[in-house]
């Protein structure tokens, strides 16, 4: 078929779009139909492309966002105008936020109109990583959809109703089409390698600190070989846990949510070299955890601290060439101490107190009857520190951590796009009873998609973070607390299996389901509201929890 935009003279800029755009990229379409975009999604559909409407606007730009996140590729939205982008804002600043590419095509009304309101300027005003495009009668979704990849974020093409329907223009043969990769990160500075090659040379107790920016370029081998020829212990943030997955010498996550071993060994760190991360308060416990190190940076983004600008990969193998062998951390006696420790051994010997079970319990209880192929992803919400502290993260991009806007709701249809980029393997969406009220709705849309996802619902009828941050401090924290609902009969009326778990037999029930899974599964699992992740914190990570005397801010990478 020909790569030229329009293959007709004839042919309306709408129907152009959408053939074009299912033609350049092999991503399924999200989204919500109306009056803006069904004729994008009908030309879209005829040429091969699958289609998958989702049951909020919010909930489109999230599967999207998941589909993107796991498979690696540009994930596509299309929305109505109006009211169906100003739904989908939230979900966009989260995808913005969490520098996942998109791209969104919305329908844009004229203006005065019901639908009317200034799009361009309100996606402006955000103050996200977020790029603006308006339709033309030449657009090539194409160059977008490579842009949007290239510079990891979100794109937004506005589409007016009167140039949707005007003729679309041939591309002639002289115009460039966009490159099928990403165009190559510039080489680093070799006199900024030497120097930190240098520095980490020194080191007697180096750690590397990845990042999901270490992640998204590739640079898990090439970071584990630079720790083990420098003596490093391994870490990450939350969004890159994972990354070091079987590493004797990794310690998991760094900060609130670290074990109090690795908090141990990591506050005794002289210098710590951070790939691909931004560093937030989450990661270091509000500045804490690394105070005795020097700390080096290395990231694509040349802002003041970094140590070499350049893509981490690139990096690392430019500091291998460079280093030598060195023993640093890395002695037998605490490899036997790594492998020896278990932090589940923390928790109590009995999960069940009156019908409700104890989250951390649970945690551990269902994940020993997962199999071992599966990704997590997180809501957001006091919950998602279980799995934070106690999930073993089978992989690279297996735990997908979504907290970089704290919104609660886009955790289950983050889970669906996720599942649906990756159906040879289980995807495990870990939600409180907050977001799955938010997002009821797209257990339709999974039923409807045929998704092998299992939906984990800790419920603890209450917004559990407000419960348990505030009720301390002498704050009503009634608003925040909901009668207990039945959320696996809900789930079953529409269509999905759901069961409810008062006590640890019950899970046996996901077992049976993981062995021969046909649709989605909701599990109801009632936690006891009574229990504060914070008791599983180290104090360090527990401080960093507390929302006073600042609002809690989350990882961005």
């Amino acid at each position: 078929m020909s790569s030229a935009l329009s293959a007709a003279a004839t042919e309306p800029v709408c129907r152009a779009l959408g053939r074009r755009l299912a033609e350049c990229s092999g991503a399924p379409l999200f989204g919500l139909a109306g009056s803006a975009n069904l004729e994008i999604i009908a030309a879209f559909r005829e040429a091969g492309g699958t289609y998958h409407a989702a049951r909020h606007e919010a909930g489109a730009v999230a599967m999207a966002d998941g589909w993107a996140q796991v498979s690696g590729e540009t994930g596509l939205v299309t929305l109505h105008q109006g009211p169906g982008l100003a739904n989908a804002l939230t979900a966009l600043v989260d995808a913005a936020k969490e520098r996942t590419p998109l791209l969104v095509i919305a329908g844009e009304a004229a203006a005065p109109g019901a639908q009317w309101f200034d799009q361009a300027a309100t996606l402006a005003a955000l103050g996200v990583p977020l790029a603006v495009h308006r339709l033309t009668a030449d657009t090539d979704p194409a160059e977008l959809v490579a842009k949007a990849r290239r510079d990891r974020r979100p794109i937004v093409l506005l589409a007016p109703a009167g140039v949707q329907a005007q003729p679309a223009r041939r591309r002639g043969p002289d115009v460039p089409r966009p490159p099928a990769s990403p165009s190559p990160a510039p080489e680093p500075d070799a006199g900024a390698v030497s120097r930190l090659a240098a520095r980490l040379s020194r080191a007697r107790r180096p750690v590397i600190l990845a990042g999901r920016g270490a992640a998204l370029a590739g640079a898990g081998p090439l970071l584990r070989e630079l720790g083990e020829r420098t003596g490093a212990l391994l870490a990450t943030t939350a969004p890159a846990h994972g990354l070091f997955a079987g590493e004797p010498f990794a310690v998991g996550i760094a900060g609130g949510f670290a074990s109090p071993l690795a908090t141990r060994l990591l506050g005794r760190a002289d210098l710590v070299l951070v790939a691909g991360a931004s560093l937030g308060p989450w990661t270091t416990c509000d500045g804490r955890l690394f105070d005795a190190a020097v700390v080096e940076r290395i990231d694509l983004d040349a802002r003041a601290g970094v140590a070499v600008a350049g893509d981490v990969a690139r990096v690392a193998a430019a500091l291998l060439e460079q280093v030598p062998r060195r023993t640093g951390w890395r002695t037998p006696e605490l490899a036997a101490e790594l492998a020896a420790y278990d932090r589940r051994a923390e928790l109590p010997a009995s999960g069940e107190t009156g019908g409700r079970v104890h989250p951390g319990v649970l945690w551990v209880e269902l994940e020993r009857r997962l199999p071992a192929r599966r990704c997590v992803v997180l809501d957001s919400g006091h919950f998602m520190a279980w799995p934070s502290m106690l999930a073993e993260a089978a992989g690279p991009g297996t735990f997908l951590f979504g907290q970089a806007f704290q919104a609660v709701g886009l955790g289950l249809p983050r889970a669906v796009g996720a599942a649906l980029a990756r159906p040879d393997r289980l995807t495990v969406a870990v939600i409180g009873d907050g977001g799955a009220m938010m997002a009821l709705g797209e257990i339709d849309t999974v039923v409807r998609a045929g998704a092998p996802l299992l939906v984990v619902v800790f419920d603890d009828a209450a917004y559990g973070a407000e419960v348990h941050d505030f009720a301390p401090l002498g704050v009503p924290v009634d608003a925040a607390r909901f009668p207990d609902r039945d959320l696996a009969a809900i789930a079953r009326a529409i269509g999905c299996d759901g069961v409810t778990v008062r006590r640890i037999a019950d899970l046996d029930a996901v077992v049976r389901w993981c062995a021969r899974p046909r649709g989605p599964l909701l599990v109801d699992a009632k936690v006891d509201p009574r229990i504060d992740a914070t008791t599983l914190m180290t104090p360090l990570g527990a401080a960093g929890w507390s929302p006073a005397p600042r609002p809690n801010e989350g990882p961005q990478r």
